[in-house]
């Protein structure tokens, strides 16, 4: 399988053989752009890394069975009637819909939305707020729009030609009905003004969306014909990988902090994202810190520039250790809140003519603790089977995550994986079969 995940700033391919990475893990970089409260991409700079990725790998991406997908979400885009992209791609971080969230709250109302949706209609985190903006702001380029969806449903577009998204994808599009997984939901649908055709049709992640173009294969270095399974959110695909059973607990750790359960009998709540897993009739709860480990960077970089990072970081477990007794105290909201309407922001209290860099990084250090043992309680009563096995992935999976965890209540285990939302790809094609052998029986 050519597995191809894409993030939030770069592109990672490999081809798995047995659900290990054969040979080169190849990367290729894009940046996402920060102006006011938009957070967008380029969608031409992200097929280019797409297409230099698979670059990368040489031969060994063409000789391939199949080619799977996880990405980023939400991550929206409106598209032509040539799959042509209209506008950005729009990221979780963007908070230009706010307003537009508050209506769309106000016109469902809050618990209405929650038991379709699974989720409030949080501005950019949930993109039938960015649908909104762009259809009131930018009218005349909606007009123009033939297709609406996430990266995968834009990846296919220009790969494929097919009109495909996943059920967790789908989940955080905001006019889905998630909790039932009961396809698009036509209140919601017109409490934006959005009409269903330009949606695209929702598909297990596991399934085959469409083949490899003969003009594709020629853009991207791929086997014309070659079949591309939808694919899923890149947390999900971790998820995969660690089993994917009701109770398991999956913490990407990195810039951002992700801690996620499966369940199988979703219950929304306002401080939890909600979605389908993608595969088979499994959710996910997800709690996330926004800002953990870019928290410490930017203590790092404002007010110990003098350090190297390796010392730097040194101090920060020393602190993590033994921290300081100290009036200062830290909302850890520097990259704000995914689960809150209105923009929180992250501040200092308490601070004197006395106060020190270290007590302020001891502060940080131990809002970001608490912060995320506070997430346990919510997510465990998500799955009355919840276990105390934590698979771990990301960047950051060794000191920051001992710091995120120091204060968890109770035992837990935890299993390290490099590169898990690559190569849980591999077990999309597992579940289709046993799906498949299920319906045979």
């Amino acid at each position: 399988m050519l597995a191809i995940d894409v993030g939030s700033s770069s592109v990672k391919a490999a081809v798995l053989k047995n659900g290990r990475i054969a040979g080169t893990l190849a990367r290729a970089p894009f940046q996402s752009h920060f102006e006011g409260v938009r957070a967008e991409v380029s969608p031409p700079s992200v097929l280019r890394a797409v297409a230099a990725a698979i670059a990368q790998l040489g031969p060994a991406g063409k000789k391939v069975d199949a080619i799977a997908l996880s990405v980023m979400s939400p991550s929206w885009v409106a598209m032509d009637k040539a799959g042509k992209p209209l506008t950005p791609i729009v990221t979780h971080q963007d908070r230009r819909s706010v307003q537009i969230a508050l209506e769309i709250e106000q016109k469902v109302g809050k618990e209405r939305h929650l038991q379709i949706a699974g989720n409030r209609p949080f501005p950019g985190g949930i993109s039938s707020t960015t649908f909104a903006w762009f259809k009131r702001n930018e009218p005349a380029l909606m007009r123009r729009a033939d297709l609406v969806g996430h990266l995968n449903t834009f990846l296919h577009r220009q790969i494929t030609g097919a009109r495909v998204v996943d059920p967790s994808n789908a989940s955080f599009m905001g006019v889905y009905r998630t909790i039932d997984l009961g396809g698009w939901s036509d209140e919601l649908c017109q409490a934006i003004g959005l009409s269903p055709q330009l949606l695209p049709e929702v598909v297990d992640a596991g399934e085959v969306g469409g083949h490899v173009t003969r003009a594709a294969a020629a853009r991207f270095g791929l086997a014309e014909g070659t079949p591309m399974l939808v694919g899923l959110v890149d947390t999900g695909s971790a998820m995969l990988l660690a089993g994917a059973r009701p109770g398991q607990f999956v913490n990407v750790v990195g810039t951002t902090d992700v801690l996620i359960v499966c369940t199988d009998r979703p219950k929304p709540h306002e401080r939890l994202l909600t979605r389908a897993l993608g595969v088979g009739r499994l959710w996910t709860s997800v709690a996330t810190l926004a800002s953990a480990g870019s928290s410490l960077n930017w203590m790092k970089e404002q007010f110990f520039a003098d350090l190297t990072a390796p010392a730097f970081f040194r101090r920060v477990d020393k602190l993590a250790r033994n921290p300081l007794k100290t009036t200062v105290r830290f909302e850890p909201y520097l990259a704000g809140e995914r689960t809150s309407l209105e923009q929180r922001q992250g501040a200092f209290t308490g601070l004197t003519l006395a106060t020190t860099r270290e007590q302020m990084l001891s502060a940080v250090i131990e809002s970001l603790a608490a912060a995320s043992a506070s997430r346990l309680p919510l997510l465990r009563a998500q799955s009355p089977r919840a276990r105390h096995d934590v698979l771990m992935s990301g960047g950051a999976a060794g000191g920051l995550a001992r710091l995120l965890h120091r204060d968890w209540p109770g035992k837990w285990r935890f299993r390290s994986e490099d590169e898990a939302t690559l190569r849980g790809l591999a077990l999309l094609t597992a579940t289709q079969r046993r799906d498949a052998n299920t319906a045979e029986k």
